[in-house]
């Protein structure tokens, strides 16, 4: 088990969105910073305009630094990415201030895959700006598992307190979902769920449930046949392969008359379907993390909110339980891969199981 704090990398998203002010909020607390090196790649400019929107901000101690390594512990440090001023205007979506959010998350990757910070925290991009751009990737999670080498199988996870929602299908419009959902893709995604859940959340033989994709699971096929055709089958063979897995649930009665609570994780067909509820159940404190990288990256469960940027409105509530859960995932992967070093840690685990 690595010893001393986590060096958390922070991307500091669409500046004229609240990214940037959430980073900030959440680290204004001293506490925060006992256990974590927070390493917030940005430009100080643009550091010490969105200090001034809130009470305390001005008063927050920053270190500008060069590079990751000269990052001190308990303090808010900032790597210069640029010197130059962004053309700031909070709240209005714009392709040229979403140019200085690709270099802040080119920097902060590249730190990453080199060691110099731990994990990656990722504050929120406004996605059509970024398209402006020239950002060539829907969002975070696909830019990442791109620079994870292309190959790598990934799952967008939604994690609360006692909630972990992922999705079969990610950003792409509702008219495609059907045609994409495959049994086979069913499968990966939910091998990947379950690998994550006891790599990096720490829970032993976890418990999938599966969603349909139809009103109602498709009724016995009288509301359409993916259902029947495509996830049940999947279902079946993840018991198969010792995947504790149930379903195709319809969705509304799953969430609505709390049968998720009896599950680690939720695997739902398409975005809104797993991330509606998510939201409504969990909005404030949920967590994006995208398993299945060889690193750990989480991001708030909200966008840009541009509507409220420059107020000094915002909720860092998100933001902050993003920067835990990163560094309790790090922490879990080293657990695992101590323990799966030791052949005879299996046996006793299964002991403890039979003892209780």
């Amino acid at each position: 088990m690595s010893e001393g704090p986590v060096r958390v990398g922070i991307s500091c998203g669409d500046l004229n969105g609240i990214g940037l002010e959430v980073a900030l909020k959440a680290f204004e607390d001293p506490r925060m910073l006992q256990d974590i090196t927070p390493v917030l790649y940005c430009g100080a400019r643009a550091v010490n305009l969105c200090r001034k929107t809130f009470q305390g901000g001005e008063q927050m101690q920053v270190n500008g630094v060069a590079n990751a390594q000269e990052a001190i512990h308990k303090k808010f440090n900032v790597v210069h990415v640029w010197d130059e001023e962004a053309p700031i205007e909070p709240g209005v979506a714009s392709g040229k201030v979403a140019s200085f959010a690709i270099r802040s998350l080119e920097a902060a990757t590249h730190d990453l895959a080199t060691g110099k910070i731990d994990v990656l925290v990722t504050a929120p991009i406004d996605k059509h700006s970024m398209e402006q751009a020239g950002f060539g990737f829907p969002g975070h999670t696909e830019y990442l598992a791109h620079m994870a080498g292309g190959n790598a199988e990934v799952l967008m996870l939604l994690v609360s307190e006692n909630l972990r929602v992922g999705t079969v299908t990610g950003h792409i419009p509702l008219k495609d979902v059907a045609a994409a959902i495959t049994t086979e893709k069913i499968l990966a995604k939910a091998r990947l769920m379950r690998q994550s859940l006891e790599r990096d959340f720490g829970i032993d033989g976890p418990k999938l449930a599966i969603l349909g994709l139809n009103p109602h699971a498709g009724d016995g096929g009288t509301l359409g046949s993916e259902d029947k055709e495509r996830i049940l089958p999947a279902v079946r063979k993840l018991n198969e392969e010792g995947i504790t897995a149930l379903g195709p649930y319809a969705a509304d009665g799953f969430f609505g008359n709390g049968t998720y609570k009896h599950f680690d994780g939720v695997l739902a067909m398409y975005h809104d379907q797993g991330l509606a509820p998510f939201k409504a159940l969990s909005f404030g404190h949920g967590v994006n993390y995208t398993a299945g990288l060889p690193v750990v990256r989480t991001s708030p469960d909200h966008g840009t909110a541009l509507d409220i940027a420059g107020k000094g409105l915002a909720d860092e509530g998100s933001f902050r339980s993003a920067v835990w859960l990163a560094c309790d995932i790090l922490h879990h992967r080293e657990a695992y891969k101590i323990m799966t070093a030791n052949p005879l840690q299996p046996q006793k685990r299964e002991k403890e199981k039979k003892e209780r």
